[in-house]
């Protein structure tokens, strides 16, 4: 199984990564490297994840990740990472 990132994704995480580094440089660095760890374990068990409250479809699902939600979409052969945000922030 592979995992994509849709350019959604790349873009909104971008802005949370640059907002991050405001106050301090190493905790974007740590926040993203955390979140990229918790992506590839994806691949091992996608389903342990919710399904998402935003959609109706059972193959959409919901990650929780320090307070912003990552979510994905599970394929057959693939993971397609759809979008990161906090509900609680305005995008």
């Amino acid at each position: 199984m592979q995992i994509f990132k849709t350019r959604l994704y790349k873009t909104q995480l971008l802005t949370i990564l640059k907002h991050i580094s405001e106050d301090k440089i190493s905790a974007s660095e740590n926040f993203h490297n955390d979140l990229n760890e918790q992506i590839d374990n994806l691949i091992h068990s996608p389903l342990k994840c919710r399904q998402s409250f935003y959609s109706n479809d059972e193959n959409v699902r919901d990650m929780i990740f320090k307070k912003y939600t990552i979510q994905f979409k599970i394929y057959q052969h693939k993971i397609s990472i759809l979008k990161i945000f906090n509900k609680n922030k305005p995008s």
